[in-house]
């Protein structure tokens, strides 16, 4: 099924770090807004790294992202996509990164996971001729990795 990108990005002239996914998970889509689903743990990773309170609603979470100076989006604009499978990705139209990046002094950008990794570098690294730093998912399909493991991995953002 093709599917349009519905969330718009997150970002402010303050943005110091860049958080690509690859494209949002259906419940993300009906929430309208990034890692909603519920068992994803972008939101308990990042308020540990930042030691901020975990943040419950849309408003809440979006200003935790300007707080910290975070900038979230995903790599891709539009896809054929089953579900919210990665593996089924297919079609692939890439957001432009020039909205963010022309904004915000963005100094790193990171890619949530290996299919975010493998998209940025195919469809949009060149666009941007900037390199990514590449965190393991915060998906709960990435089980192998535990809350604690994904903190420590996560805190290269804060740094």
């Amino acid at each position: 099924m093709r599917v349009e990108h519905p969330i718009a990005p997150v970002y402010d002239a303050h943005s110091k770090i860049l958080i690509l996914g690859s494209f949002p998970s259906v419940k993300s889509r009906e929430a309208m807004f990034f890692y909603g689903h519920p068992q994803n743990r972008f939101w308990r990773v990042a308020a540990a790294v930042f030691e901020d309170t975990f943040p419950e609603t849309m408003e809440e979470r979006r200003a935790f992202l300007l707080r910290h100076g975070i900038a979230v989006w995903d790599v891709i604009r539009s896809c054929d996509i089953t579900g919210s499978s990665d593996a089924s990705i297919k079609n692939v139209v890439p957001n432009d990164l020039r909205e963010i990046l022309e904004a915000a002094p963005i100094r790193t950008i990171y890619v949530n996971g290996k299919t975010a990794e493998k998209m940025y570098r195919k469809y949009t690294e060149t666009l941007t001729g900037r390199d990514a730093v590449v965190l393991p998912s915060t998906s709960p399909a990435n089980a192998a990795w535990s809350l604690e493991r994904l903190i420590e991995a996560w805190r290269v953002i804060r740094e």
